[in-house]
């Protein structure tokens, strides 16, 4: 009797969560619901042996800490092919119905979130796996279940026993709103669009965190081999009868115009829904033509993404201030009426330097034009001058600090202006240890930014080395830490004197030597102080090294007081030499090569495969690199430098192949070697690939 009534408590969870999460028409009270829920916690917590990881209990999330264990799709997540032209988007039409003739399409809005497969065995959520490099990705099966709007069972009939539907999971704007707001009470910084807060809340190691945090997931592509006959318009039809949210914007079309007209009328609408899209994705219809089209090594041949033009939008300026940064460099900020700008509140955008303002003429007071590029960062681009005021007078850019009042400095040939005071200055001395301390650097966990101005007014930290010389009972009396934060932020400290030279000497925060620069100088010197002791000319021979790092590198180590700091982390233990190379063969020994556009794995995949495999990797063209690997969306000054300069070109595919031909003929050569001359005489053909 206890077991049917759990099985029906479910059952009529499930429906009323359907309705309310996917149907947006609830039968129910939110009281009702919660009581029916509470009743079936109760059920399941007097009877373990009836637990189903499936329930509907098990959407509000564990707070246990749980790895992401890799696994590989049982269909290959392939990307699509993008284009930001309405003429491109015709060319790919015609080029399918010069194929095929006439053919019908499905139109979607392009959803901006992040990718995710479900699988499904016997009408139950089986497992969520991230799309990853698109062959593997991560398992979030625990964070994916407390979004209310996955189906966890299937309902209605005629879904195949086993099979995979693709979508997107989404952070709605009044959740983005909601969880940035109490970033912002809590001192935390903000995410940066709902993007990144979908990415970031799907990686969460606890599901309960996942749960409160409002995540949508629409879904939009079936796959599996009992679903590969169906037309995709059937296909998204039957999704939604299994319980799937699928959007209900989609359209049947079957000519150009009516794919342009669909373009045209979500490229407006767009900004009424409630969460964020980026384009449209125009696919075959037919499952027959698809089948025919096929498949490039990255993309499918019947399908492409048309990516909407940045969203631009009209507001007041109504003050500009600055920012001073780590190396004292100015920033002038633009603080705006708050307007919507591609689903966000926008309230601030960066002015670039003093030349930005004085070449468009802004003014405070001035109505402007503001546009995020690439969705993210916001940017004046404009001023309407028709609106300007009578009375407006041009902008006086500063003349000193606005921290610390030292005269400002503009150094030869860069368009920025700096605070010279690198070590009075408050705000300097912060963000040099906030860098230091970063993840990518010495990744010192437990500090932010809050933590270390309190240790900076406090006299207990002046520079980065002062650090090594903290203990728990300076840490735990200073507000918001306690005894157990303090001794987690020293452990922490303390493990940081095993990160690798290369980040070491990121960390120090030379300036002009990036992540990238920092990794080559490593490698060419191999220790901080043959970095220390190195000439100019010296400097100019390592890969990424021009004059003007070169010359920064100079100026560093000459200051007494960055000596003295050097000095006090040697004796606390840091590395200053860098670790003996590992490799795992020597395919690539000789070799330097650039890294460009957009790949099926990430680009420091990539540069790691290189350096595994004994090449270099460099960050601009040149004479001296030996080869370019070319992704989608490559910067054409790159490839025109490429072409100029002779440097020969790879596809990422042609690259693997690189690998594996050179390790195949390493590997025959050894084998060769170890046999017997006359068994080499015999066999003249062994190991032929054919």
């Amino acid at each position: 009797m206890v077991k049917e009534r759990i099985e029906a408590l479910r059952a009529t969870l499930e429906r009323h969560n359907y309705l309310y999460y996917v149907e947006n028409r609830p039968e129910i009270s939110d009281f009702e619901f919660d009581r029916l829920l509470r009743e079936l916690q109760d059920l399941e917590q007097a009877h373990p042996e009836w637990d189903d990881p499936n329930s509907p209990t098990h959407r509000v999330g564990s707070d246990l800490t749980s790895e992401f264990r890799t696994v590989k799709h049982r269909f290959p997540m392939l990307s699509l092919g993008n284009t930001y032209s309405l003429d491109e988007l015709k060319e790919f039409i015609d080029r399918i119905e010069r194929e095929e003739g006439e053919v019908e399409y499905v139109c979607e809005l392009k959803f901006d979130g992040t990718a995710i497969s479900l699988s499904y065995l016997d009408g139950q959520l089986e497992r969520a796996v991230t799309r990853g490099d698109g062959e593997q990705g991560d398992d979030v099966t625990a964070n994916v279940r407390t979004i209310r709007s996955v189906p966890l069972r299937l309902q209605g009939e005629g879904w195949p026993k086993l099979f995979e539907i693709r979508g997107e999971v989404l952070m709605p704007y009044a959740s983005f709103d909601k969880l940035n707001g109490e970033r912002e009470e809590a001192g935390e910084q903000p995410f940066a669009n709902p993007r990144n807060a979908a990415a970031g809340t799907l990686k969460q190691q606890a599901s309960s965190v996942v749960a409160r945090r409002g995540l949508d997931c629409t879904l939009y592509q079936l796959a599996g081999d009992e679903v590969q006959q169906m037309n995709h318009w059937e296909a998204l039809k039957a999704a939604r009868k299994w319980g799937f949210k699928v959007s209900e914007h989609g359209r049947l079309c079957r000519s150009w115009e009516e794919i342009a007209a669909y373009i045209t009328e979500w490229d407006e609408r767009r900004k009424t829904l409630p969460f964020p899209t980026d384009g449209v994705v125009i696919k075959v219809n037919d499952a027959a033509v698809r089948r025919r089209l096929g498949f490039t090594s990255k993309a499918p041949k019947w399908a492409v993404a048309y990516k909407f033009k940045a969203e631009q939008a009209l507001t007041r300026l109504n003050e500009i201030t600055f920012q001073v940064g780590r190396t004292g460099a100015i920033t002038p900020v633009a603080n705006l009426d708050p307007v919507q700008l591609a689903g966000t509140t926008v309230k601030r955008a960066t002015l670039h330097n003093a030349e930005q303002i004085a070449l468009l003429d802004i003014r405070e007071g001035d109505m402007v034009y503001v546009e995020k590029g690439g969705e993210i960062i916001p940017k004046i681009t404009a001023v309407e001058l028709k609106e300007r005021r009578a009375d407006s007078e041009p902008f006086q850019y500063i003349k000193v600090c606005p921290e610390c009042g030292t005269p400002l400095v503009r150094y030869e040939g860069e368009a920025k202006h700096y605070c010279p005071n690198q070590n009075g200055c408050r705000v300097q001395i912060v963000g040099r240890i906030l860098h230091f301390i970063r993840r990518k650097a010495m990744d010192i966990e437990g500090l932010g930014e809050e933590t270390v101005e309190l240790l900076h007014a406090s006299g207990l930290v002046g520079n980065v080395a002062d650090l090594y010389d903290l203990n728990a009972v300076q840490l735990s009396p200073l507000p918001r830490l306690g005894e157990k934060s303090a001794e987690n932020i020293i452990r922490s400290i303390r493990r940081s004197v095993d990160v690798p030279f290369q980040r070491l000497l990121f960390g120090l925060g030379i300036r002009f030597v990036g992540e990238t620069t920092a990794k080559q100088l490593a490698e060419h010197f191999r220790s901080l102080d043959r970095l220390r002791m190195a000439t100019r000319e010296e400097l100019l021979e390592t890969e990424e090294v021009g004059e003007k790092i070169a010359d920064s590198i100079l100026e560093y180590f000459a200051k007494e007081e960055n000596l003295l700091i050097i000095e006090r982390l040697r004796a606390a233990g840091l590395r200053f030499e860098a670790e003996e190379r590992k490799t795992a063969s020597d395919a690539l020994a000789g070799k330097s090569f650039v890294v460009s556009g957009k790949f099926t794995i990430s680009r420091d995949e990539l540069k790691r495969l290189i350096e595994e495999h004994g090449g270099r990797n460099v960050a601009a063209v040149s004479g001296s690199v030996d080869y370019l690997i070319a992704g989608d969306k490559m910067g054409p000054e790159k490839r025109k430098k490429a072409e100029k300069l002779g440097v020969k070109m790879l596809s990422e595919e042609e690259f693997m192949a690189l690998i594996s031909a050179t390790e195949r003929a390493e590997q025959r050569t050894e084998e060769e070697a170890q046999q017997p001359e006359q068994v080499k005489e015999e066999n003249p053909v062994q190991g032929t690939l054919f």
